[in-house]
């Protein structure tokens, strides 16, 4: 059985579940809870709207509104059966499960590609070891003769034989958004997802998919937005979150407070890798009075090595499976999350059965 954490000041009321193989510290601000019944049910109790609303109910303060210790021992739960308990608890727990492993999957997903972008094009490692007489690791012969085998002086130091330096505009262009009135209700709430700072900034993984709003066509036509392809790189570009980045997992539109970037060379996989490699030093050259802004000229005035053509396209087709699989796996957490989301009030309530619950969820685990 394991142990559930809750914060008790700020954001509080936000649990998480700890595996009885796992070990802790506590801080002064969270409060364990040891549980006496199904640990796994007890944390999804936690998490339903009835007590939520409890929660909120029962906190006081003006500034920083504290759950006391006093306050989580008074909270109702339902309580059913054991059996029954434990066949809700692993039904919403499967869920959580695979919609985590997913995450964590294509973290290492993403992680692979970005490291081997940084061996090729900012390491330079298969230019290394041809220049050292050695055979580049982990590629064919036909890939490895794409890589020069000696360096040249380049206003960035030495780089690969035959390879350039610029802005990254050079294999990219910039496209920005808008947004249409507000008060026009004929251009919202239609089929044309509109990304906004704030779907950028929270969203959890490499691809964005669903945006909190959407616009419809006449929205479209009659503002600044335009439509985004899918895997075009776009970037928060102002406010406390400038420089967050996601791939466009759809085609899309966005506000004025986003950037996105489209490869003009067909690979827009390497582009998106670069990004990710530059932006620290995008935000860097960024400018604003209050938070940092990244503007067209922060791209266009930027500097990095620009590998030949060929070399990033071959580098595209390698990640394309794996940048697929990423997809696919986001795809599944948004099917899974809004179930879970759906299935858990409703279980904890008694107005589902299991049953019912585990009908619902076949095809999808």
């Amino acid at each position: 059985m394991g142990d559930i954490l809750i914060t008790r000041v700020g954001t509080y009321g936000i649990t998480s579940y700890v595996s009885a193989n796992e070990q802790f510290c506590l801080g002064q601000n969270i409060a364990a809870i040891k549980p006496n019944i199904d640990a796994r049910y007890l944390y999804f109790c936690l998490q339903s709207p009835f007590v939520k609303n409890q929660i909120e109910q029962s906190v006081v303060g003006s500034t920083q509104k504290p759950l006391s210790l006093g306050h989580i021992k008074k909270l109702v739960i339902p309580i059913f059966a054991e059996p029954e308990q434990k066949r809700i608890s692993d039904l919403l727990g499967s869920l959580e499960d695979k919609i985590e492993l997913n995450r964590r999957m294509n973290a290492t997903l993403e992680a692979m590609a970005q490291a081997l972008f940084k061996s090729w094009f900012v390491d330079f490692d298969p230019v290394k070891a041809k220049a050292e007489g050695r055979t580049p690791e982990g590629m064919d012969a036909e890939t490895a003769a794409l890589f020069p085998d000696r360096f040249e002086g380049s206003e960035l130091g030495e780089i690969p034989a035959g390879w350039s330096t610029g802005s990254i505009l050079t294999q990219a262009k910039v496209l920005s958004g808008g947004t249409p009135k507000t008060e026009q209700p004929d251009y919202w709430n239609g089929s044309i997802r509109w990304a906004s700072a704030k779907d950028v900034s929270q969203a959890r993984q490499t691809f964005l998919v669903t945006t909190e709003r959407t616009i419809t066509s006449k929205g479209l036509e009659e503002s600044a937005t335009q439509l985004i392809p899918a895997l075009g790189t776009v970037i928060a570009a102002r406010g406390a979150t400038t420089g967050r980045m996601v791939l466009l997992g759809t085609e899309m539109a966005m506000n004025q407070t986003c950037y996105a970037l489209v490869s003009s060379i067909g690979t827009p996989l390497a582009l998106h890798c670069r990004l990710r490699q530059a932006i620290d030093a995008l935000v860097h050259a960024a400018h604003g009075s209050v938070f940092d802004t990244i503007t067209t000229s922060t791209f266009s005035t930027s500097k990095i090595v620009l590998p030949s053509t060929q070399t990033l396209q071959v580098f595209e087709q390698i990640v394309s499976s794996i940048v697929g699989k990423i997809l696919t796996a986001t795809g599944e957490c948004l099917a899974l999350t809004p179930l879970r989301d759906t299935l858990l009030p409703k279980l904890i309530s008694g107005q589902l059965r299991i049953p019912e619950a585990e009908a619902m969820a076949e095809g999808i685990l």
